[in-house]
């Protein structure tokens, strides 16, 4: 049976999302060039300059994105998404990386803005685009037109992380924290709880908050404890329930 609750998240801020916490598993090869994107760019022309991400929501889009924001040098790089205004699409030369996250749900507006940004971002050598989607270009619910520019470059589709992966992630978030995680606390998140890494990642920080507040080592009686609390309320409790997962942080 389905159990649903629900805990009251007060939470500091992440760790930043960076390549060196995403765990790259079946996706080392995406992960590699997007690593060496910035050198590369730097170094001379590049012929591929353009990239197309897909994958379930969980799988580590976003994560990429702001780690490659991260690691660009300071306003060469610029994150954009559905939330972005619409004049943040504009070329600018100064910008030599572009991430955009969502492309399936950016407005009418903002995908034509997308398309002309790609068109520039192609005559400019010195310049690369990096764009997200739940799916890949043919099935992606975009303007014809967009639809196929997004498909003119490389296309990665990012594969989901296996259990063992999740646990690795969950393992190097606690050690990011200072958390000792207990080694028997990932398998239980993964068997008990939603098993979508922006849960999973949720859970941990609230158990790490609990722990501070309790002055406990992070272990799984001190999660039994915590989800027992009267102050919890809504994680949803779901054992045995497989859903596709991302990485710490920004998992979208």
């Amino acid at each position: 049976m389905t159990v649903q609750r629900q805990l009251t998240l007060d939470l500091g801020t992440p760790p930043p999302s960076t390549f060196d916490n995403f765990f790259a598993g079946a996706n080392a090869e995406l992960v590699t060039r997007l690593r060496e994107l910035d050198a590369a760019l730097a170094a001379g022309p590049l012929a591929d300059r353009t990239f197309y991400i897909w994958g379930d929501p969980g799988c580590g889009r976003s994560h990429l994105l702001h780690a490659l924001v991260h690691e660009t040098a300071p306003r060469q790089a610029r994150f954009l998404s559905p939330q972005s205004a619409l004049a943040a699409f504009s070329f600018d030369p100064r910008v030599s990386l572009y991430t955009v996250d969502d492309c399936d749900r950016l407005s009418s507006a903002q995908q034509i803005a997308l398309f002309n940004l790609f068109n520039e971002v192609r005559a400019h050598p010195t310049s690369a685009l990096v764009a997200t989607g739940n799916a890949a270009p043919i099935a992606l619910a975009v303007r014809e037109d967009l639809r196929t520019r997004l498909g003119w470059g490389l296309v990665f589709h990012l594969a989901p992380l296996p259990d063992d992966g999740k646990a690795a992630v969950l393992k190097h978030a606690a050690k990011e924290r200072g958390i000792a995680l207990a080694d028997d606390v990932p398998a239980y998140l993964l068997t008990h709880f939603r098993r979508d890494m922006p849960s999973l990642m949720a859970l941990l920080d609230a158990l790490d908050r609990f722990s501070l507040e309790q002055k406990r080592a992070v272990t799984l009686p001190l999660l039994r404890t915590m989800l027992a609390s009267p102050d919890a309320a809504a994680v949803p409790v779901a054992a045995g329930a497989p859903e596709s997962g991302e990485h710490p942080a920004r998992f979208k």
